[in-house]
């Protein structure tokens, strides 16, 4: 995730894009990240909502924060888990709050949801003493979590959890033999992003676990979610894929050789005859992870 609220934090994948939908590399526009953010909720709401089913919760929540909610993957799936709770999403960007209100009206929950506009790492917003705060894909992009977490276990009422939710790495769609004319490119593209990640999303990957203890929280439950999605389940899949390697692209020019570049636009040229989106080998494989957390 996500992928989605500082510096556009949003989710799921979730995906963390990462959709981590992550939109982890930065470039393109909001609505650009919006549409990988929505993809991501598509392909891995199965996903999405086991977790929710997870969490170690005595009674259902009734007042919900979705922390960096980006276009409404999580705030949408706690809407689904709990009928009677209402949920405040908070991200920091205005465009992904506005896709989350309409498909809020669409489905006919927009009475129970609360959109705040902030940037977290300046601005903490009232939250009303939560009983569940949801931050899916979305605390790996904070410049201080450490501060974030403390903030949060300020926040929750007494006994309230936390669930952290990180994707292990933006997914992988293609066989690894694959494209033909350029075998292991796109462990190659991800390889060359790393240097991006590691200097801006230091925190991107950690082990929050020693984290959430050192903010005052206990850890209850801790899970590894496995993805592997066959994309002939769902046409969502390839439109997934491309969005996401149009992420990538933006940010391996100077890295990548001049072979694997044009592997990478052939795959990338949805008009031409080895588009990504005519295959029909894909698939969406990475892990998720989460941290159940009482304050």
């Amino acid at each position: 995730m996500t992928h989605s609220a500082a510096h556009h934090h949003s989710h799921d994948a979730d995906a963390d894009a990462d959709a981590d939908a992550d939109a982890d590399t930065g470039t393109g526009t909001g609505a650009d990240q919006s549409d990988l953010l929505d993809l991501d909720a598509d392909v891995l709401a199965e996903h999405i909502a086991s977790l929710t089913a997870w969490l170690p919760l005595t009674e259902a929540p009734r007042r919900v924060v979705d922390l960096g909610s980006g276009t409404g993957t999580g705030t949408l799936a706690l809407l689904d888990r709990f009928p009677g709770a209402y949920v405040t999403a908070v991200d920091s960007s205005d465009a992904h709050l506005r896709r989350l209100r309409e498909k809020a009206e669409a489905r006919g929950v927009g009475e129970r949801v609360r959109t705040v506009l902030a940037d977290l790492d300046t601005t903490w917003p009232e939250l009303d003493a939560p009983d569940l705060v949801w931050a899916s894909a979305s605390l790996h992009h904070m410049a201080d979590p450490a501060r974030v977490l403390r903030q949060v276990h300020g926040s929750l009422a007494t006994g309230g959890l936390l669930a952290v939710v990180e994707l292990a790495g933006f997914p992988r769609f293609l066989p690894a033999d694959a494209p033909e004319e350029a075998p292991g490119l796109e462990e190659r593209c991800h390889a060359a992003t790393e240097h991006h990640h590691a200097a801006h999303m230091p925190h991107r990957g950690a082990d929050w676990g020693p984290l959430l203890t050192a903010a005052g929280f206990t850890v209850e439950a801790e899970r590894t979610v496995t993805v592997d999605i066959d994309g002939a389940r769902s046409e969502a899949v390839g439109r997934y894929a491309l969005e996401g390697l149009r992420r990538i692209r933006g940010t391996v020019d100077d890295v990548l050789s001049p072979a694997d570049i044009a592997a990478l636009d052939r795959l990338l040229d949805t008009e031409g005859p080895h588009s990504i989106l005519r295959r029909t080998d894909l698939a969406v494989r990475t892990e998720r992870q989460a941290w159940a957390a009482r304050a």
